[in-house]
């Protein structure tokens, strides 16, 4: 599966080094969690980016994301949290419980067509102009790339799904962060293309070997094209959310 990717007017041939980067490119965004932008590389997001985030069941998965939303919306950016799995009811009565500050957009679209156009509507809406956008999809296996007018789909659709939301960030050098489910040994679910689609994967999971950590979560770095990968950040997680107890960090 090809990626359309927005190169610009670079002619095949061009001498790397005569490449200029846009701006836009080399800016990170921070996120206002200290872990998580430490998770993707130190500094943040590098806009165009497009997070894989899996986890374990019970590990707190949709807490982090809103978590992450709410923060997002307190930095300034501009966050829709996408919920496909739970009614939009259900998402505010876990943002009474964790006590969320700052409040995100959210939306309950499964038709990623539709859910990218009202994304564009928000974007370009004139209070939101100029802020960083990233959008959080609740998950990736509840989602309808709309290949099949009867709404159907396959094993394949979460592979255009993803396809989808990497191109219109590419295109719009926007973010987005994916929840993906997992199976029964807590490995991602799905295809091993979605992998290599994505620019990075954070995985969280529940300690259970380490005495001193049991209990607590471990948020793990697999893979970051925009920074290192191989981190660790164990993770206390109470009503209001996650502290940070302990971490290893890849050199």
């Amino acid at each position: 599966m090809q990626l359309k990717v927005n190169n610009g007017d670079i002619g095949f041939g061009t001498n790397v080094k005569d490449i200029e980067v846009p701006k836009a490119l080399r800016r990170k965004v921070r996120s206002g969690l200290t872990y998580f932008d430490d998770a993707m590389g130190g500094e943040g997001f590098t806009p165009s980016v497009v997070t894989l985030f899996t986890g374990t069941p019970g590990a707190g998965k949709t807490t982090m994301m809103l978590k992450l939303a709410d923060s997002l919306t307190g930095s300034g950016a501009l966050c829709v949290f996408n919920t496909a799995e739970e009614s939009m009811y259900q998402v505010r009565m876990v943002t009474e419980r964790i006590g969320v500050r700052h409040g995100f957009a959210i939306g309950s679209e499964t038709h990623v067509p539709t859910l990218l156009e009202k994304c564009d509507k928000l974007r370009n809406a004139p209070e939101n102009k100029g802020k960083d956008f990233f959008l959080i999809v609740d998950s990736l296996q509840c989602m309808d790339d709309g290949k099949y007018k009867d709404g159907g789909i396959n094993s394949k659709t979460p592979e255009r799904v993803l396809q989808q939301l990497t191109e219109y960030c590419k295109e719009h050098l926007v973010n987005a962060i994916v929840i993906g489910q997992v199976n029964k040994s807590g490995q991602m679910a799905g295809t091993q293309k979605l992998k290599h689609m994505i620019d990075a994967h954070l995985h969280l999971s529940v300690e259970e070997k380490d005495e001193q950590l049991i209990g607590c979560r471990v948020l793990e770095t697999l893979k970051n094209r925009f920074g290192s990968a191989g981190s660790a950040f164990f993770l206390k997680i109470g009503d209001s959310g996650f502290r940070e107890v302990g971490r290893y960090t890849a050199l």
